[in-house]
């Protein structure tokens, strides 16, 4: 039997008008303290973001997705942020923020793998249901 241990997650949320509050989850991240992970994945409809905002630039907004995902995976271009700890990493990109990109509440759950929890988060909460 394979050992799980906890994870944490949140979806990213686009909200293009955030004085009207709508949102359109483009990415999960997902924190493993245990198994020393730190992933994410991100993908924006831009139908489904015109259909919210028509005005909304989708590719500062892809890039804005990016610049989380760098931070998770410590690329260069993240900075200093990419250098911090983990766990650090994780609480920061989830901390509140009233920008285009947001975080949702942090869940919690249990997984033997971590990288196939986000794929399969961003099956269940983020890609458009197919038939």
């Amino acid at each position: 039997m394979t050992s799980k241990d906890t994870f944490e997650y949140a979806v990213l949320r686009v909200v293009p008008r955030v004085e009207r509050g709508e949102s359109l989850n483009a990415g999960v991240l997902v924190y493993c303290r245990q198994r020393d992970y730190l992933g994410s994945r991100v993908h924006l409809d831009p139908e489904r973001l015109r259909a919210l905002d028509p005005t909304a630039d989708p590719v500062a907004i892809t890039a804005a997705l990016q610049a989380a995902a760098d931070v998770c995976s410590a690329a260069v271009v993240a900075g200093a942020a990419g250098r911090e700890a983990l766990g650090s990493r994780f609480r920061w990109l989830t901390a509140p923020r009233s920008t285009v990109v947001q975080p949702g509440p942090v869940h919690t759950g249990l997984t033997a793998d971590p990288d196939a929890e986000a794929d399969r988060l961003l099956r269940l909460l983020v890609l458009p249901v197919t038939d």
